[in-house]
């Protein structure tokens, strides 16, 4: 089948590579030359394990092919996708300029039916102003469906090449069809994995999906710091109510509160959405209240330990990137972290294994990017454990306690076991550990 995809960032290059793996046709268009000049190098502009070589077989078998030319690939595309950004307003509302900007274009140059597939996050309501975008700009018959993303970063060929599901928001039999036959490679153990649904169902049913998972983040991290305050251990904790099958264990782990370019945008989004119709999402407001303040418990830990003015202090951090295997910094907990740091005047040594020229544009030359973790524990007065990067799962403890100034560590991923590292000589603070 032939595909056009319109926006070549993250959601847009998994879903092009993705679809070319499977055979397809796929043209991946993007208005932003010097990016379309890279990919056609292969040169991936940003870090997913396993992006960068699918992009390189695809395009080295003639599958897959990028282009400034959106025109071109609209008109020999059948199936087109909007996968351009949707920022969020200063009100938490979804900027959709860019998405019906693109709408309109699909329109002016359609040649024939097609199936225009909103994979952008977007509100729901928005697969209609698409259908208005492209209608005014066309006589030509069309289909408009809903397909939201389910990717995690760090994972996301996985998930799209084995979906736990596929949701797709249709309203005309032919594009069900046509979307069942391009969804069909990826659902081959179960069938059932596609499910057809209303378009303003599959709109709410990304919101609702990474509500729920930051409700239960926000959720843990709450009861960690419960636990610090009643001397129990949130990871004992975890594993009583995650071993019941109603709740499980996924998105239970407390940590530094969550980041990315999901989870913020798309809280902030939903709950203006139903502000806008009057009704309050008290829940979710409350789940965005808690990951705010979250943010800073490594911050206050810190100069608990080290004191509210950490002028000639140093302080070493492992992990910039919110999540390990990216090296996405957009809402990091990271940053609070470090710019509360340099307030309170602390030198601040880092490490990350993708994430440094991410950081590098936030903070310039005001933090030290080392090249191992190592180099980011020498002389440290704290050493903060911020990624759960694996590099960082097993380091030679030994040499890290003689590095540091001071053997403090605090481990905001709860990576370590508390018992051993003060074997080992170091203060060890984590997240929700007991009284510590």
């Amino acid at each position: 089948m032939h595909v056009a995809v319109i926006g070549s960032g993250y959601v847009g290059l998994v879903a092009g590579a993705c679809l070319a793996e499977t055979g397809n046709d796929v043209v991946c268009v993007d208005k932003d030359a010097e990016k379309i000049a890279r990919l056609q190098r292969n040169e991936i502009p940003i870090y997913e394990p396993g992006l960068e070589p699918m992009v390189r077989r695809n395009q080295e078998e003639g599958r897959l092919t990028f282009t400034t030319d959106l025109g071109t690939a609209v008109q020999a595309a059948r199936v087109v996708f909007i996968a351009v950004g949707t920022p969020p307003g200063e009100d938490g509302s979804a900027d959709l300029q860019h998405v019906l900007a693109v709408a309109k274009e699909i329109g002016r140059n359609m040649n024939g039916h097609k199936v225009v597939v909103t994979k952008s996050t977007v509100p729901v309501g928005t697969a209609e102003k698409v259908r208005s975008a492209v209608r005014s700009e066309t006589k030509n018959g069309f289909a408009v469906c809903s397909n939201p993303e389910f990717l995690k970063e760090g994972a996301a060929i996985e998930d799209f090449m084995k979906p736990d599901r596929v949701v797709i928001g249709v309203d005309e039999d032919e594009a069900k069809a046509v979307m069942g036959e391009l969804y069909a490679p990826f659902t081959r153990q179960g069938g059932d994995r596609i499910l057809f649904m209303d378009i303003a169902s599959a709109e709410v049913t990304k919101y609702a999906a990474n509500a729920m998972l930051a409700t239960r983040i926000s959720f843990m991290n709450q009861m960690a710091r419960f636990c610090e305050l009643v001397g129990a251990d949130v990871n004992n904790v975890r594993r009583g109510i995650g071993s019941d099958q109603r709740i499980g264990r996924a998105f239970l782990y407390p940590g530094p509160g969550y980041g990315g370019s999901c989870f913020p945008k798309d809280v902030k989004a939903i709950i203006h959405t139903a502000d806008s119709l009057g009704l309050s999402l008290d829940v979710l407001k409350a789940v965005e209240d808690v990951n705010e303040a979250q943010k800073r418990v490594v911050l206050h830990k810190t100069l608990k330990y080290l004191g509210s003015d950490l002028s000639g202090k140093i302080v070493g951090i492992w992990g910039l990137a919110f999540k390990a295997e990216t090296d996405d910094m957009r809402e990091s907990p990271t940053i609070p972290l470090i710019e509360g740091l340099l307030e309170a005047g602390a030198r601040v040594q880092t490490h990350d294994p993708k994430a440094t020229d991410s950081a590098r544009a936030i903070f310039g030359d005001g933090v030290m990017y080392a090249a191992d973790p190592y180099s980011a524990a020498h002389g440290a007065d704290a050493l903060l454990l911020m990624t759960e990067w694996l590099v960082y799962r097993n380091p030679d403890f030994e040499r890290v306690r003689k590095l540091l100034r001071r053997p403090l560590l605090i481990d905001g991923r709860n990576l370590y076991d508390p018992d051993r590292m003060t074997a080992l000589g170091f203060e060890y603070h984590g997240i929700g550990r007991g009284r510590r």
